[in-house]
């Protein structure tokens, strides 16, 4: 599916082991210097006349992946890159696609680790994300199938500029990222440190199996993948919010309680293809942790019809013919 180093380097890599927690730590953002779309508070803002539509076609085609039970995945990890860590060359896989992705050194702090594994080898069948924010670069190095050991492997790199303000068209139009929709992954993310304080002030990631949008997506997206859905489904990228009336209070715990009242201040965007429909920071680097505070399946109660869809614009059609 389309997402969508210097010597010093490799030593210092080398001399951690998978297991070795390092001086890396976790990078608990914000990550851009100014509000991006995944800010905005549509708590106000009517759904679009389509949505009860959408909505039906989402319901038709099976409604959220794994058997229809909203279930959370805890696998991600952003790092925080400091001054010292060793920058790294990588070769690309058949997921690096030109010109969408960066070709550049990343990053690489000492004992850290990808999507879904302790180290940064990826020994499991799944996306094994990289994620490192490095302040003083300013940049957020997101990277799809990373694999790193004595050699560097990996898909698309999008390599975000969190100082600027980025156009509605993002890193490029009908241009993918580390995700198929084409937008960041790490600040749609929420964490054990969040959902502890009682709030989370930004949209949250979810993904869908790719028999559910119809062909096409939707601003703020960029690209899309090939997908099923039928005419009435909603585009790649769409933006979902949780009905007002939904009963909150009814919610089995209060990180539960915590998420769902994001979704209905910030709803959350469709990002990628997949079963597993929420997607948040591990706790390996947080101060708070996820035992006690939220369980996988707190949130399965939340059906497709417990939402609504947020109006971005007519459908953009999949060209894959991207212009940074």
């Amino acid at each position: 599916m389309r997402p969508g180093g210097a010597l010093v380097g490799l030593i210092a890599l080398a001399a951690c082991g998978p297991d070795d927690t390092g001086p890396v730590t976790g990078a608990p953002g914000p990550f851009f210097d100014r509000t991006m779309f995944f800010n905005e508070d549509v708590s106000g803002v009517p759904p679009a006349p389509t949505s009860a539509r959408q909505i039906a076609s989402l319901r038709r085609a099976g409604g959220w992946g794994n058997g229809d039970r909203m279930q959370i995945d805890f696998s991600f990890d952003v790092l925080l890159a400091d001054d010292d860590a060793p920058m790294r060359e990588f070769e690309p896989t058949e997921n690096f696609f030109e010109p969408d992705c960066d070709r550049v050194e990343i990053p690489i702090p000492v004992g850290g680790n990808i999507e879904g594994e302790s180290g940064y080898s990826c020994d499991s069948e799944g996306d094994c994300h990289l994620l490192v924010y490095s302040p003083s670069r300013g940049s957020l190095y997101e990277m799809l199938g990373a694999n790193i050991g004595s050699s560097f492997d990996g898909g698309c790199l999008a390599v975000w500029d969190t100082t600027i303000t980025y156009p509605e068209t993002l890193r490029g139009e009908q241009c993918t990222s580390a995700d198929a929709a084409g937008l960041p992954i790490a600040p749609l993310l929420f964490t054990a440190d969040e959902v502890a304080a009682g709030e989370i002030d930004h949209a949250i990631r979810f993904i869908i199996p790719n028999d559910r949008p119809k062909i096409g997506y939707v601003r703020p997206a960029t690209h899309a993948t090939f997908t099923d859905g039928d005419a009435d489904a909603p585009s790649y990228g769409f933006h979902l919010r949780l009905r007002e009336d939904y009963p909150v209070d009814s919610l089995p715990s209060e990180g539960a309680r915590v998420i769902a009242r994001a979704m209905q201040k910030y709803g959350m965007y469709h990002a990628d293809g997949g079963n597993i429909a929420l997607t948040a920071q591990s706790d390996r680097y947080t101060t708070a942790k996820w035992d006690g505070l939220l369980e996988p399946f707190d949130l399965e109660d939340l059906a497709v019809e417990d939402f609504e869809v947020i109006d971005h614009g007519d459908t953009i059609d999949l060209t894959l013919d991207c212009v940074r």
